[in-house]
């Protein structure tokens, strides 16, 4: 009787749940997948973003060439001799070497994004601005000059420096335009691009004066302390290269960190200008320098942007 009444029971219960115990032996386990992540990144947008740079500068292919004219009037001796006029010039070139500087600097970009289809993979375009402010100098810099001077009839060879107590050159401001190439994730996404970038820079050459060795003997043709200071600003074009990463904390904002790498092209510019010196016995003299300066910019730099494209929206509906 016990056993019968325990057989009733299990048919009771297999009655119940609708499984037949032959059934549920020979039933395969079945295990259902989770839901995808839903990615908070949006599938286009345009952003502002603002923050900081650590900036690594690079001035390569320095190069200065120096040519100079004097013209001394004709002068009595100290024997009381009336002296011809001389005229004389010079010129030569030469590179020179400038250490890397480096500096923290602001940094402003704007852009957009938009990915492709309904894929993860996205493409879009960004352009930077920083404010460098980056220098670096030669001091007590020597321009070899080879020339001569006309005196009477009869011209004399001599060799001789311009020597320039500061050259100086400043990178300042600094735009990027890059297009990139990414792919999205559920809370970033990773890109690389390459475009066009452009770069001002300074030259200052402070305090040039020139000398002659006509008798063994330096002798400033220009005048001792009357050294000339010319300055110039230029606009180089050149190419730049990005790899880099955000992140949102929401679909609004995003941290982007990235590494930019640029190099400009090397460009030549023209300096100079009149020049005169009275010395303490003597008519003034009077000539020219006149000169060029070439060379170029490599910069590296590392970005961090705290970014919007909130922001962007209220501006561009004027809110």
């Amino acid at each position: 009787m016990p056993r019968m009444y325990a057989a009733r029971h299990i048919l009771i219960l297999v009655s119940v749940v609708g499984v037949s115990p032959a059934f549920a032996a020979d039933r395969p386990i079945t295990f259902v997948d989770a839901p995808p992540a839903v990615s908070i990144v949006p599938h286009s947008g345009l952003f502002l973003g603002v923050g900081a740079s650590a900036n690594s500068v690079n001035f390569n292919n320095q190069n200065v060439y120096g040519r100079g004219t004097s013209d001394t009037p004709a002068d009595y001796n100290a024997f009381g001799v009336l002296q011809p006029p001389i005229v004389g010039t010079a010129a030569g070139g030469t590179g020179l070497t400038l250490s890397n500087s480096s500096a923290l600097a602001p940094v402003i970009q704007g852009g957009y994004f938009t990915h492709i289809n309904d894929t993860p993979w996205m493409g879009g375009v960004k352009m930077s601005y920083t404010y460098l402010g980056i220098s670096s100098s030669n001091n007590d810099l020597l321009i070899p000059q080879s020339g001569g001077f006309l005196q009477g009839g009869v011209y004399t060879p001599f060799t001789g420096n311009y020597v320039v107590q500061s050259y100086r050159q400043t990178v300042n401001s600094q735009f990027s335009l890059i297009p990139f190439l990414g792919h999205s994730f559920e809370k970033s996404f990773v890109y690389l691009g390459a475009g066009p970038t452009l770069a001002q820079t300074r030259t200052q050459i402070e305090r040039i004066t020139g000398f002659a060795d006509v008798v063994g003997v330096p002798t400033s043709i220009t005048g001792i302390g009357q050294g000339s200071n010319y300055s110039f600003s230029q606009w180089l074009w050149g190419v730049s290269a990005t790899v880099g990463a955000t992140y949102f904390l929401d679909r609004n904002w995003f941290v982007d960190v990235n590494y930019v790498a640029s190099i400009t092209q090397s460009k030549t510019s023209n300096w100079g200008g009149p020049w005169s010196d009275t010395p303490s016995s003597g008519s003034t003299r009077t000539g020219t320098n006149m000169g060029t300066s070439s060379g170029g910019v490599v910069t590296q730099q590392g970005n961090r942007t705290w970014n919007s494209a909130a922001l962007v929206s209220r501006i561009l509906r004027f809110e």
